[in-house]
């Protein structure tokens, strides 16, 4: 997967204001193919094990309250140089100081609710989809 594919998570605030075609759409104009996708509603514990890297951070609590208020759409994406293309095209954390066009800019409500969750990383993305899909969901 590494180079090529990533994972990101339409979050539930964008899930439940009915953003995720629309983003969905988007992703897939800056070229990148759905490989995988599921919709689910996260648990405490499934919450607390994706984020454990910020574990220590002071927005933890908040992150997994958040991640587990609704549902949720994890996907695997693919496309050349998938991670850092991905991080472009949905902009920056916070909604007002993303690029114009940029996914979080135009369906993202506020830095906590940002609508998307990109991996930050090829090898983050690795871990990250094996989290949600098997092997054989991501061919």
């Amino acid at each position: 997967m590494a180079g090529t594919r990533t994972l990101t998570i339409i979050k539930p605030d964008a899930f439940a204001a009915g953003k995720t075609g629309k983003i969905i759409a988007h992703l897939e104009g800056a070229g990148f193919k759905l490989r995988a996708a599921r919709v689910l509603h996260l648990t405490q514990a499934q919450a607390e094990a994706f984020y454990a890297v910020h574990r220590e951070r002071p927005f933890f609590a908040s992150l997994t309250r958040f991640m587990t208020s609704g549902t949720c759409m994890p996907m695997v994406l693919e496309r050349p140089d998938a991670v850092s293309t991905l991080r472009s095209v949905i902009g920056a954390t916070d909604p007002a100081e993303a690029a114009a066009g940029t996914v979080r800019k135009l369906y993202a409500e506020s830095k906590e609710r940002n609508a998307i969750h990109a991996s930050d990383s090829d090898e983050n993305a690795d871990r990250e989809a094996a989290f949600f899909f098997a092997e054989a969901d991501r061919i």
